[in-house]
This record gives C-alpha cells, sequence and structure tokens, in this order.
C-alpha cells in the first residue's frame, strides 16, 4: 500500500504498511511482518467485504491432456471477408511471408505466416466472409 522511512533513536526502519482491517495494520518493518493494532475509533465500512469459499475440483476437472499437432492453422485475425489469396496448396513458405489479404473494417489487412511449413490446404476462397480465429490455412 504505502512505504515509510522512520529514524527513531538514530536507527533507520523501512515500513510498509501492506494492509488494514478494523483496528488491525499489517505492516512489514525491514522485511519482518508484523499486526498492529491501532488505538482510535473504528469505522464500519458501507461496503461489504466478499469472500469467496475455495473452488471444489471435480472428479476428472484439470487432466486434459494436449495432443501434439504435426502442423499449424493460420486463422482469422478479426472478423471481414478474403479479398485476395496469394498462396497455393503445396506452396513452401517462411515466416513472415504474406499469405491472404483480407478485408476488415474497411481496411485491407494481410494475414502472415508465423512459422516456416508447406501450405496443405487451403480452407477459404475469395469473397468468403470469415469471423475471428476461422481457420484459413493449413500448414505443415
Amino acid at each position: 500500500m504505502k512505504k515509510f522511512e522512520f529514524s527513531i533513536s538514530g536507527n533507520k526502519y523501512e515500513v510498509e504498511l501492506k494492509d488494514v482491517e478494523d483496528n488491525v495494520a499489517h505492516v512489514e518493518v525491514n522485511g519482518t511482518l508484523y499486526n498492529v493494532e491501532i488505538h482510535r475509533e473504528v469505522k464500519k465500512s458501507k461496503t461489504p467485504r466478499l469472500v469467496r469459499s475455495e473452488a471444489k475440483v471435480k472428479p476428472g476437472e484439470g487432466n486434459i491432456v494436449r495432443k501434439e499437432s504435426v502442423g499449424s492453422q493460420v486463422k482469422a485475425p478479426l472478423p471481414g471477408s478474403i479479398f485476395k489469396i496469394l498462396v497455393k496448396e503445396g506452396d513452401a513458405i517462411k515466416k513472415g511471408d504474406v499469405l491472404l489479404i483480407m478485408e476488415a473494417m474497411k481496411m485491407e489487412n494481410t494475414v502472415m505466416a508465423e512459422k516456416e511449413g508447406t501450405v496443405k490446404s487451403i480452407r477459404v476462397k475469395t469473397g468468403d466472409n470469415v469471423l475471428q480465429n476461422d481457420i484459413l490455412i493449413e500448414l505443415d
């Protein structure tokens, strides 16, 4: 929360005020945590303090096994329509090559390869409307 530096009897102290709950302040003095009682009128907060119960894990949850993909996919970065396709199946591409141009929000946007590979299949054609994250091209 707040950091302070105090000098008491010639000794220097670095104090960080972590949190204040009711009349107890949680402070860290030179790396050591202390709970300090504050002698003042306790004002009740009008905002309720929300405390969530711990989430219970259901049987089988959290055990998702990811399959390694041999190839990769080029997905639409945003909704739009395919304006021009610059590659064909079987083309070898390098990282940064422009694969296609799509029109979105009245602008032409280039879709580039994120890694090297070979074009396995093209799932769209010129004039197709696509949504964000639609698969456009599959690579090997």
